[in-house]
């Protein structure tokens, strides 16, 4: 199973989505998050959308809701307390 993060325009993560891997063209992140999210989008499910790993394999941390995406460093960063 794949995991995508929907991002606002501030990429704050707003949901988490679970699609199959032969979604996201049966291959491994990288490559594999161009298919989901053309994939998220036949579904005609809107915005940016980011692959996240429930393991923490890329990425740093599994994405939450409330967690902001910082493209500089390509992670999910958790939000501040």
């Amino acid at each position: 199973m794949a995991h995508f993060a929907q991002l606002d325009n501030n990429k704050v993560v707003q949901q988490v989505i679970v699609i199959a891997d032969e979604d996201c063209g049966g291959g491994k992140f990288p490559e594999s998050e161009s298919h989901g999210q053309a994939f998220i989008a036949k579904l005609g499910l809107q915005g940016e959308w980011r692959q996240t790993s429930y393991n923490g394999n890329f990425r740093g941390s599994y994405a939450g809701i409330g967690y902001t995406f910082d493209e500089n460093s390509n992670k999910f960063i958790p939000p501040s307390i």
